[in-house]
């Protein structure tokens, strides 16, 4: 066997892209809300405040198609479906969500859209972004530079949630 047929016998690994959102992307969207939630916040937030965090916004297209026309939306995309998405707010000069498919979390997908986000933010003028991080994310973005402001509590179908305000300086070199 020549290295050609060994080659042959291993499928490439699967390549994330970054886009903008589609329409079309909604559906996983939804879905990728709902598992990053409630698989990915497992360790960090009760089984009744996650299924409170995932009932706050539907599970249904229509309503990620929405979101759509009110954010700037990127998504991650692999073998043609959203596995990823950032949801952004330049006017507000803040990340509103930011979610990545439970399994593939830790890959950098999440990292990538930030560096995105920032990058759009920062050729709109914008030179510090905003976002209130989950348990989940925190230490993430501290890592990435975010700065903690303080704890915050927040409400979410009788179930209080700790979450943290945070925000970075944004440079056009990456730190």
């Amino acid at each position: 066997m020549n290295h050609r047929d060994n080659a042959r016998e291993r499928p490439p690994a699967a390549r994330v892209t970054y886009r903008a959102a589609l329409a079309r992307d909604a559906a996983d969207q939804a879905e990728v809300f709902y598992h990053a939630v409630m698989q990915g916040g497992a360790s960090h937030y009760s089984r009744d405040e996650r299924e409170a965090w995932a009932a706050a916004l539907p599970r249904e297209a229509s309503a990620w198609a929405a979101r759509q026309a009110l954010y700037t939306t990127l998504v991650a995309v692999c073998d043609g479906r959203c596995v990823g998405f950032l949801e952004l707010d330049p006017a507000g000069a803040r990340i509103v969500t930011l979610y990545v498919w439970p399994s593939l979390a830790g890959r950098g997908i999440g990292s990538t859209l930030l560096i995105h986000a920032e990058r759009l933010l920062l050729e709109q003028g914008i030179d510090r972004v905003e976002i209130e991080a989950s348990l989940v994310l925190f230490e993430r973005l501290e890592r990435r530079g975010f700065e903690n402001h303080g704890e915050q509590w927040v409400e979410r179908g009788g179930q209080c949630l700790k979450r943290y305000r945070m925000s970075k300086a944004l440079s056009a070199v990456e730190t």
